[in-house]
């Protein structure tokens, strides 16, 4: 046996037995509220419990979000085993998201994870995503699906991220929060929810502010989520959602080096100040869902939406260059797509079938950095990508002690380039290329009784090189990287879900995935980074998790991580040879997250203390640069009361309460070597809400 796998099995037993030890030590009773297997819709686009899938799936839910900032899914992600969220200090970059090591070589935004909003994508068809879109204020439940049956969704290799906003409530309701905390940071919001015959709404509206822990770094977001429901009979029903967003010159202090973290964690680069860099986001989408049940039980769901996206972006670099594409980049993007899903269940078997299809269309722009100034013209193109997927899914259950799900997709996604700025020193870039897989996925659960299942799933996934990543080529020759090819994964996976007690569950899954063609940087100069396909990588991990209550006021929740990203093959990288078996920048070999809650409710008081520890992180292909590991602790206490129809909540949170500095994220292969953004030191946070019935 390989000795990264002997470790990643001891470890996985040695923490298994030490958590039902002590849930049995405990004398857990049941809980008097909140459920223990959630109801799901992402792992088979249809409601079914998170227990009896044959997929590692959970949820954060509603309650999992209050006591908090609820600007970005970094505050609440490390609650799910294979997750790790990281947040750069600043909204001018995106918050990363990483599954089961997918994701960590983004330098912004999400990659290698598909993201969802109440069923409509949050990425674009080429991959690329931003969890900005989320509204956490007005979110009921983040679904986060993990391995290959995830790959029914199209183009991404890690998982899928699904945020839903909350019904209406009846009787209605009108709420507002307040929150203000360190470096100078506020944020403000209100809801309006209500329930009707035949008809539900919810509209949230929210403004967050920060002057920011470290120099350079102020922000501000502001944000609209509207869900409209109507129902004109039964079995028919319609949903508009309404999504907003404009974060107007959010400041870039970016990454640091190891030599200026040391010297002053909270200054900006050097570069950041000369070039004042800083983005500009607005991004604006409708979305309409019609769904409505046949007769004999089938059911049909349509899906269409559009949106425009604008982005205005100060690089660090001037763009001077004949062949460069500037220091200012900016892009106009149109946006849509469309599915019709089909379902239908026979006995014991349950039928799905449908369609999707995506499209962006970009014009893309790029100018001199003149000292922070829009200079001269460097790049003009019209960029278009289009994605479309036919699927189909079973569930049959032959016998009650056993169930199958399979899975199949055809996905094909195009690019299309016509370069605009064609001089006799920059040659014409325009280009085209269409990638195409099928993604297989299956798996089966044993029910042994009503508290254990044992499942076990196959599967394979494809990842496309985004625009971005083929926008160049190594040789610094004129036209897209044809040369870069999709990375095609093998997922296998064996778990067992255990519910110990009605209020204890406990998760555990071990997973290998097998990578060929990952992509990685190739040469990064000039402003222009290109990037190579590397060979073979190896995933190896174990997750685990246990939620349980204690008595009728305690719980707890524990999540773990043991992850071996490795690449197989060695290769050229973009500072020199990467040698086999190096470790998968980005990517924490170690994760755990644990959380012990108290309330009171006679008072309507509530305390909770939350850790977590994360292992050494690599900044770079070659190893020679790392973040350290870290712990960090937070505390968190509130009071709620109820006069009439009013609903009154006060909470306060001290996070990183030893006031611990470490590094918040990296970013991967930094070609001047600014891998690090400082995580904020001791911080505080108080906030209010008022909610009246009507």
């Amino acid at each position: 046996m390989r000795p990264a796998l002997r470790r990643l099995l001891c470890g996985a037993v040695w923490v298994a037995l030490a958590a039902v030890n002590a849930v049995a030590r405990t004398g857990v009773e049941a809980a008097a509220e909140g459920s223990l297997a959630p109801v799901v819709v992402t792992a088979t686009r249809g409601e079914a419990s998170s227990f009896d899938l044959p997929a590692a799936i959970d949820v954060v839910e509603r309650r999992d979000l209050r006591d908090r900032w609820q600007i970005g899914v970094s505050e609440v992600l490390d609650r799910i085993p294979g997750a790790v969220a990281t947040n750069r200090g600043t909204f001018a970059q995106e918050e990363q998201i990483v599954l089961r090591g997918f994701g960590a070589r983004s330098q912004f935004g999400v990659r290698g994870v598909r993201l969802l909003a109440d069923g409509i994508p949050a990425s674009t068809p080429d991959g690329q995503g931003g969890s900005g879109l989320f509204d956490l204020a007005s979110a009921e439940r983040i679904e986060v699906l993990r391995g290959p049956f995830s790959a029914l969704y199209g183009n991404h290799a890690g998982g899928v991220v699904q945020v839903f906003t909350a019904d209406g409530t009846s009787p209605p309701s009108l709420a507002a929060d307040v929150a203000a905390g360190s470096w100078g940071s506020w944020r403000a919001a209100s809801r309006y929810g209500g329930r009707w015959e035949g008809f539900d709404a919810l509209v949230s509206v929210s403004r967050s502010e920060t002057d920011g822990y470290r120099a350079w770094s102020s922000a501000r977001k502001d944000q609209l989520n509207a869900k409209l429901r109507f129902a004109p009979q039964a079995g028919t029903r319609f949903t508009v959602v309404l999504n907003r967003l404009d974060q107007p010159d959010n400041l870039d202090p970016l990454g640091l080096t190891a030599a200026e973290m040391a010297a002053d964690r909270r200054q900006a680069g050097a570069a950041a100040l000369a070039f004042r860099t800083r983005r500009s986001l607005e991004n604006s989408q409708a979305g309409l869902v019609f769904e409505h049940e046949l007769e004999g039980g089938g059911a049909v769901r349509a899906t269409v939406y559009m949106g425009q996206r604008g982005n205005e972006q100060y690089l660090a670099l001037a763009g001077t260059g004949a062949t460069s594409s500037g220091g200012v980049s900016t892009y106009e993007r149109n946006f849509g797509g469309a599915g019709l899903r089909w379902t239908r269940r026979i006995d014991a078997l349950l039928l799905t079938a449908g369609i999707d299809a995506e499209r962006a269309d970009d014009r893309r722009q790029g100018y001199v950095n003149d000292a922070g100034t829009k200079g001269a013209l460097r790049r003009d193109e019209d960029d278009a990508t289009r994605q479309t997927g036919v699927y189909a899914q079973a569930q049959w259950t032959p016998l009650p002690e056993w169930s199958l799900h399979a899975g199949l997709r055809r996905s094909r996604v195009t690019f299309d380039s016509r370069d605009r700025y064609v001089t006799g020193a920059n040659p014409d870039d325009s280009g085209s290329v269409a990638y195409s897989a099928w993604t297989p996925a299956v798996g089966v659960v044993r029910h042994l009784g009503e508290k254990v299942n044992l499942y076990a799933n196959l599967g394979r996934s494809f990842e496309t090189p985004t625009f971005i990543e083929l926008a160049y080529r190594p040789t610094g020759a004129s036209g897209l990287n044809l040369d870069l090819r999709p990375s095609i994964s093998r997922h296998a996976e064996i778990g067992i879900k255990v519910r110990l007690d009605p209020a204890v569950r406990f998760d555990a899954a071990l997973f290998r995935i097998d990578t060929r063609e990952e992509i990685v940087v190739d040469t990064n100069a000039g402003g222009r980074t290109a990037y190579r396909n590397a060979g073979r990588t190896r995933r190896l991990g174990v997750e685990l998790s246990l939620d349980a209550r204690i008595g009728e006021n305690a719980s707890a929740r524990i999540a773990a991580t043991w992850l071996e990203a490795r690449f197989r093959d060695g290769f050229a990288g973009v500072a020199g040879a990467v040698a086999p078996d190096s470790r998968i920048p980005g990517v924490p070999g170690r994760t755990l997250w644990a959380e012990l809650a108290w309330r009171h409710p006679s008072s309507g008081f509530s305390s909770a203390l939350e850790g977590r520890w994360s292992g050494r992180v690599e900044a770079d292909d070659r190893n020679t640069e790392a973040a350290a590991g870290y712990f960090v602790a937070n505390l968190r206490a509130g009071f709620e009361q109820r006069i009439g129809a009013w609903r009154l909540h006060q909470f306060a949170r001290l996070d990183n309460a030893f006031d611990r500095a470490y590094v918040g994220a990296v970013y991967v292969n930094d070609g001047n070597g600014r891998y690090y953004a400082p995580a904020a030191q001791r911080s505080w946070l108080v906030g209010l809400s008022a909610t009246r019935s009507f």
